[in-house]
């Protein structure tokens, strides 16, 4: 009794009469008195539940919780789990969503305890579990963070203490493994100690957690500042913070670094989180992150060098999010690779362009910058699509190896250790 009148609280003024000024009716007396209401057009909703419903044209809202959910009626049949409709063994839809009649509407509802009933005009049941709508609805996901993550500057990642991973424990156990996963999806970054400084072995190393994707660079690439390729990496100079592979429709998401050798000075490595210099322009100027997540730009790479020749663009804003919680995914920012801004209209422009700076400031924060000294057996791990990288000018003999790995079969590791990814 207590969770029928807690459900009649949570209807507030409108127990009585909807929106559309159907009653609802409290409880329902039985199966069919519940089955003649909806055929009336009247709005229903079970005695027992700190929960309530209501049919509306088109969808059925529900509450349940603290959730209020609209719920279209053809999202309804279409996400079916019984046996004709799913593949509870291959975790794929067997119904054919363009079969679904896009006028649908349930004939009953019916709500128990854990459960939503709905019997559609064929006769077909669908059974969704109350607590599975919460976490699938849109009104769910948007209250939900995707990657969850602790963003940094330098005092805050030094005083978090983040402990590298042992090599041995890396490559040969699952705990050192989750370890190591669950520091890099929390910051963006992580360090693998003791690795044998070879190429082959720094491969051996990045396989253990992702194939390894290979680009116009090669599967793994392996530098000195030769300028063998068309690239202000391949020199001794300074380079700014920046992502790489800007010019690729989808940038590399991990990139991996180890330091083989180093005779000279300098070349200290450079790191600074990304999102939290954007969560910062969100917080000051929320216009500005929201020109910055929707204006188009273009990184292009034009490379004639030797033997190789490539022009590779990409296509993106400067952030990335997603638009039902406006959660930060990628930043795509590299000064040295933005081509032509031909994409945005004049009146546009200058207002980009401040937005752009006041990202920049935040980015060239001192108390921003992580500065690491790479050395032979410590490689490091980057996020690419948070985690900004650069370098100090150096002298001497520097030898680097790495490569890039596919961030889906990153994420797959992950999530197969339980992690939230």
């Amino acid at each position: 009794m207590w969770c029928w009148r807690l459900a009649w609280l949570l209807q507030g003024p409108c127990r009585q009469h909807g929106s559309s000024g159907r009653r609802w009716l409290w409880p329902p007396r039985d199966t069919r008195t519940m089955v003649a209401a909806l055929t009336r057009g009247h709005h229903t909703a079970p005695g027992s539940l700190p929960c309530a419903w209501q049919l509306h044209g088109d969808h059925l809202e529900l509450r349940y919780r603290s959730t209020l959910m609209r719920l279209d009626f053809v999202w309804l049949r279409d996400h079916c789990r019984s046996a004709s409709c799913y593949n509870a063994k291959t975790n794929q839809r067997s119904l054919d969503t363009a079969s679904v009649d896009l006028a649908i509407r349930p004939q009953a509802v019916r709500v128990d305890e854990t459960t939503l009933f709905l019997t559609w005009p064929d006769g077909h049941v669908t059974r969704y579990g109350l607590e599975w709508l919460v976490k699938n609805s849109y009104e769910g996901q948007k209250k939900q963070v995707m990657h969850p993550r602790i963003l940094w500057n330098a005092e805050i990642y030094r005083q978090a203490q983040v402990p590298s991973v042992d090599c041995r424990s890396f490559l040969e156990t699952d705990e050192g493994l989750k370890e190591f996963l669950q520091n890099f999806l929390l910051y963006g970054i992580a360090f693998v100690e003791n690795v044998t400084p070879t190429k082959e072995d720094t491969e051996i190393l990045a396989e253990r957690i992702s194939i390894i994707r290979e680009t116009i660079y090669g599967r793994m690439w392996y530098f000195t500042s030769d300028f063998s390729r068309g690239d202000t990496a391949y020199t001794k100079l300074a380079l700014d913070r920046h992502t790489d592979t800007t010019y690729f429709q989808e940038p590399c998401g991990i990139q991996v670094f180890h330091c083989l050798k180093h005779e000279g000075t300098g070349g200290r490595t450079l790191l600074v989180d990304g999102f939290h210099a954007a969560e910062q322009v969100l917080r000051q100027a929320p216009e500005q992150f929201e020109l910055l997540s929707k204006v188009p730009l273009k990184h292009e790479y034009v490379e004639n060098v030797g033997g190789c020749h490539n022009h590779m663009i990409g296509v993106g804003p400067v952030l990335n999010v997603y638009p039902w919680n406006n959660e930060l995914y990628l930043i795509r920012y590299n000064n040295y690779d933005r081509a032509v801004i031909n994409t945005v209209p004049y009146d546009v422009v200058r207002r980009w362009y401040h937005a752009h700076r006041t990202l920049t400031t935040e980015l060239r924060r001192p108390e921003n910058e992580l500065w690491v000294k790479l050395k032979p057996g410590k490689a490091l791990f980057v996020d690419n699509w948070r985690v900004l990288h650069g370098r100090e000018a150096f002298t001497g003999y520097r030898q680097l190896c790495g490569c890039y790995l596919t961030r889906d079969d990153v994420l797959n590791t992950a999530r197969l250790l339980g992690l939230q990814a």
